[in-house]
């Protein structure tokens, strides 16, 4: 009967652990679990698209961003890459991802250069703040600082507001930065925005610590990602490694963060898709 009985502890075991992968998962503690949220929408050109994501995966295969990890007190990090758009829009790219070596870094940009990259209508940073936001419940990782790294050219002008989802993040302990493309090499619009380093500032980024990169032409794009990379993965106390590029700026009282919604002419959850 002892051997019976045994076979039986042994069953349900492997039974628990196929139905609950969540729960195992759950014991991989990572320094930063950090969703790469970028933007991907008809404003941006065909080639803006493709430089975007050979730009993130050459950075996280950079040797300065491996060390960067390999320096956390776990020595690895979690990784997703998402592409979003308006409020519908929002697609994982490559799924959660532990990077503990410049060979799972690798292996993460080989993926993101699988397939040509996707536009869709519509900019609602909301939207994909939410769904980044989401994504951390998901994953069952325990993280000791999560980062949602928003990229993108435009103001949000569909879906709720941006700060209404910005601090519902934060809320949560989340850290949110910026990288804002000022390049205006892109297809011109009515609904662009001059200041939109500024609007990042007051409106998208937020909690301890969180800061923007503007990009002001593309061919600063992979070194901007690469130095922010190196800023969200040492932490606070070493923003010397990441460089001058990075900004942190004071939010303005005042600023309007319905600028976006404003230039479409409607209300924050207009979801007309002209």
């Amino acid at each position: 009967m002892a051997p019976w009985s045994v076979l039986w502890r042994i069953v349900l075991t492997v039974a628990c652990a196929v139905a609950l992968p969540g729960a195992a998962r759950a014991a991989e503690t990572v320094d930063v679990a950090l969703v790469l949220a970028v933007d991907v929408s008809l404003s941006m050109s065909p080639d803006e698209l493709e430089i975007q994501r050979h730009g993130y995966a050459a950075a996280l295969s950079d040797n300065q961003v491996i060390e960067a990890i390999l320096d956390g007190a776990n020595g690895r990090i979690a990784v997703t890459y998402v592409e979003w758009a308006g409020i519908h829009t929002q697609r994982i790219i490559v799924p959660w991802t532990i990077i503990a070596s410049k060979t799972d870094a690798d292996a993460f940009s080989r993926k993101l250069n699988l397939e040509v990259p996707r536009s869709a209508r519509r900019t609602s940073i909301s939207s994909g703040i939410l769904f980044a936001t989401d994504l951390f419940a998901e994953s069952g990782l325990s993280a000791v600082k999560r980062v949602i790294d928003v990229s993108g050219d435009g103001p949000n002008n569909e879906g709720g507001p941006v700060t209404e989802a910005r601090d519902r993040a934060v809320a949560q302990g989340i850290v949110i930065n910026g990288l804002p493309l000022m390049t205006n090499s892109g297809y011109i619009s009515t609904y662009d925005l001059k200041d939109l380093d500024k609007y990042y500032a007051n409106c998208v980024i937020g909690g301890p610590g969180s800061f923007m990169v503007p990009v002001n032409d593309w061919e600063q794009f992979p070194v901007a990602v690469r130095r922010k990379l190196v800023q969200e993965l040492a932490g606070p106390a070493l923003p010397e490694r990441a460089g001058r590029v990075i900004m942190k700026v004071a939010a303005k009282p005042g600023y309007d963060c319905l600028v976006g919604e404003e230039m479409w002419g409607g209300s924050p959850w207009n979801l007309d898709t002209k």
